[in-house]
C-alpha cells in the first residue's frame, strides 16, 4: 500500500486505529539515531576548538537541552513533527578548523554570533536568499573538504589502537549491509565495550565525579578571526546543509515548516547554549524523516507526538553527556575519532556527489574541496572560509571566461 493509500485509509477509517505507542516508539528511535550517530563529532569539534573535557561535556549537554526544548515548543505549538538537531556539519567544521585566535572563549563568541545570524535569517528574507544563492556545488565541496580529515581518522587509528578499532570498523561494515540505520549505534557500542575493557586491563583511573552532568559557563570573547573563520562558515554550513534540506524533507511529507518561528527558536537556542559550549542547533534533515514519515503514524496530524517524544528523549540523553566525555577521555587513542569518522562517511559521499556532478563547475568545486581539506590558516582565519572564497572566485572567473 502506498503512502497516499495509507493516509487515505487512515482518514476514512478503513485502516485499523493506531495507538499512541507507535509515534512514541518512532520518537525514541529518532532521538537515539540522532544522538548516537554524531555525538562523537560534536565532542571532536568542541575539543578541537580548545574546550576542556568538562567544557566539551557541557557543550554536549547544552545542545541536547536546547534542541530538546526547541522540539517540544515547535511540535506542540504547530502540531507538526518538527525535529531539531545539533549541527553535525558544523561540528565537523570546528574539528577541521582547530583552535582560533582567542582560544575557547573566542569560539564561544563565534557560536553566539552564529545564533544571531540564524535569528536574523528568519526575519530578513534577503539574508536567507543570499545563503540560498551560494551555488550548491561550492557549498557541498566546502563541506566535503571539511569532512575529509575526519573520515580519514579510522584509517589512522588502525595503526594506533588496532585491538579496539578493528572490531568497531568490522561491526560498522556488517551493519551497513543489513541494518544501516543502526550501524553507527552498534559501532559506538563496540567502541564503548572495547574502551571499558582497555580501561580495566590497563588499570586506568576513571573520575566518577566527572560523569555527573553539569554546565561549565564561559564568557564569550570577540575575535575577528573567530568571527570570519568560525561564525560565518558555521552559519553557512548550518543553513545550507541542515536548515534548507530540513525544510525540503518536511515538505516531502506534506508539512510546511513555519520558517520564522523555526529560525527564531533554533537561533535563540544557539545563543542561549553558546556560553555553556553549545555550537549550534538547527532543523533536523536526515532524522526528520523518522518522525515525519507514515511509519511514525498513519495520520499526519498525529505524528507530532513522535517529534515531542524525541524532544523529551534528548532531555534524558543530556544526562549522559558527562559519562560519555569521561569514557571518551579514558578510551584508547583514536577510538572517539573512529566513531566520528564512520558516522560522517555517508555525508561525505553525498557532499562529493553534489559537488562534482555539475560538469561545468567541477574545477571550481574541486578547488574548493582541496582548499577546505588542506586545513590551511591565513591571517588567523581557517580553511573553510578561504575555500568558499576561492571556489566562488574561480567559478566566477571560469564563467566569465566562457
Amino acid at each position: 500500500m502506498s503512502t497516499v493509500d495509507v493516509e487515505t485509509a487512515a482518514a476514512t477509517g478503513l485502516e485499523k486505529p493506531v495507538g499512541i505507542g507507535q509515534p512514541i516508539g518512532a520518537g525514541i528511535v529518532t532521538a537515539l539515531v540522532g544522538f548516537t550517530s554524531s555525538f562523537a563529532v560534536v565532542l571532536a569539534g568542541l575539543t578541537a576548538m580548545g574546550a576542556s573535557s568538562a567544557q566539551a561535556a557541557s557543550g554536549l549537554l547544552a545542545v541536547c537541552v536546547t534542541q530538546g526544548v526547541g522540539i517540544l515548543l515547535l511540535s506542540r505549538r504547530y502540531r507538526m513533527p518538527i525535529t531539531l538537531a545539533w549541527s553535525t556539519p558544523g561540528a565537523a567544521l570546528l574539528a577541521s578548523t582547530g583552535a582560533v585566535v582567542g582560544g575557547w572563549p573566542a569560539a564561544v563568541g563565534a557560536f553566539v554570533v552564529t545564533g544571531v545570524l540564524i535569528v536574523v535569517t528568519g526575519f530578513w528574507q534577503r539574508l536567507g536568499a543570499l545563503i540560498a544563492a551560494i551555488p550548491v556545488e561550492i557549498a557541498q565541496a566546502m563541506l566535503a573538504g571539511v569532512l575529509l580529515p575526519l573520515c580519514l581518522a579510522p584509517m589512522k587509528a588502525l595503526t594506533v589502537s588496532p585491538a579496539v578499532v578493528v572490531p568497531v570498523i568490522v561491526v560498522w561494515l556488517v551493519l551497513q549491509r543489513f541494518a544501516a540505520r543502526w550501524a553507527v549505534l552498534a559501532a559506538f557500542a563496540v567502541a564503548a565495550a572495547g574502551a571499558a575493557i582497555d580501561i580495566v586491563v590497563t588499570h586506568r583511573h576513571v573520575e566518577l565525579s566527572a560523569m555527573v552532568p553539569r554546565l561549565e559557563p564561559t564568557m564569550p570573547h570577540w575575535s575577528w578571526q573567530a568571527l570570519i573563520g568560525v561564525a560565518i562558515p558555521l552559519y553557512i554550513v548550518t543553513m545550507a546543509a541542515q536548515n534548507i534540506p530540513g525544510t525540503a524533507v518536511m515538505s516531502s511529507f506534506g508539512y510546511r515548516v513555519p520558517w520564522r518561528s523555526a529560525m527564531t527558536v533554533t537561533g535563540l537556542g544557539t545563543i542561549l547554549g553558546a556560553p555553556a559550549g553549545g555550537h549550534a542547533i538547527n532543523l533536523a534533515a536526515v532524522s526528520a524523516a523518522l518522525a515525519a514519515a507514515p511509519a511514525a503514524h498513519p495520520d499526519p496530524k498525529r505524528r507530532w507526538i513522535a517529534a515531542a517524544t524525541a524532544g523529551g528523549c534528548y532531555l534524558l540523553l543530556a544526562l549522559a553527556s558527562g559519562a560519555l566525555v569521561t569514557l571518551a577521555a579514558a578510551a584508547p587513542e583514536g577510538v572517539l575519532e573512529t566513531v566520528a569518522g564512520l558516522a560522517l562517511i555517508a555525508t561525505l559521499a553525498a557532499a562529493l556527489t553534489a559537488a562534482l556532478t555539475p560538469v561545468e563547475h567541477r574545477s571550481a568545486a574541486a578547488l574548493t574541496f582541496l582548499v577546505a581539506a588542506s586545513g590551511v590558516t591565513l591571517l588567523g582565519v581557517g580553511a573553510a572560509f578561504w575555500a568558499l572564497v576561492a571556489g566562488l572566485v574561480v567559478r566566477w572567473l571560469l564563467r566569465a571566461g566562457g
